[in-house]
């Protein structure tokens, strides 16, 4: 018998774990086949608030927050390079990546959650890809607009939402939520607002997280 399965994954695009989590959590889901009826609710954290619109350079970024060198830094994004592409999904992390201020991000994927689960995991997805992979600006309202359509989106309403501030206080409320709830660092991954699993975990650690809900909830 399949059994529903409610999934909060709070995340922010800017975070590498996140993505990981996401295809493994994915991964997970196709494996266990018709166990469970899953759908994914993306819920907005924000690794980097005070970002200026301009963004910053990731190394110096990174070495500055963590106290850390910029040798350091490129040994974990080459770990975090071999965990994508074991998962199918590729890093390139380059010189001039740079994070970015990602609230109107957000803002965009709560609409897209309005509009339905599928299109705010193609949305999610897509925002992943562009950054991570392509090294676009996820916070760019145009790249928005066309990754919008490319994921079957309207984009002129995706741009309406951008340019309006529509969501704004949505996503304050929910961060404020689930920073209460004592998410200090991301991906969480919430199981039916119960079980919660953090990090990029690997498939068969989902895999085994899930079955176990499942069997509480019986």
């Amino acid at each position: 018998m399949t059994q529903p399965l409610k999934i909060d994954f709070v995340s922010d695009v800017m975070c590498p774990w996140c993505a990981i989590g996401l295809h493994s959590l994915l991964q997970a889901l196709e494996r266990l086949g018709d166990e469970v009826d899953a759908t994914i609710h993306f819920r907005p954290f924000e690794l980097t608030p005070e970002m200026a619109a301009e963004g910053e350079r990731v190394i110096p970024y990174l070495s500055a927050k963590y106290g850390i060198s910029a040798e350091q830094v490129a040994q974990n994004q080459a770990q975090i390079t071999a965990r994508g592409a074991e998962l199918g999904f590729r890093f390139d992390f380059r010189s001039d990546s740079r994070k970015w201020n990602t609230f109107n991000t957000h803002r965009l994927l709560h609409w897209a959650g309005e509009q339905s689960a599928d299109a705010q995991l193609a949305l999610k997805r897509a925002l992943f890809a562009a950054y991570f992979t392509d090294n676009r600006n996820p916070s760019d309202p145009d790249l928005m607009c066309e990754l919008a359509q490319q994921v079957g989106l309207n984009a002129g309403e995706a741009a309406e939402v951008l340019a309006s501030g529509r969501y704004a206080a949505e996503v304050r409320a929910e961060e404020q939520l689930w920073q209460q709830r004592g998410v200090s660092s991301v991906p969480c991954i919430v199981f039916n607002e119960r079980y919660a699993v953090s990090g990029g975990q690997p498939v068969e650690t989902f895999m085994q997280a899930i079955r176990e809900v499942v069997q509480k909830e019986v």
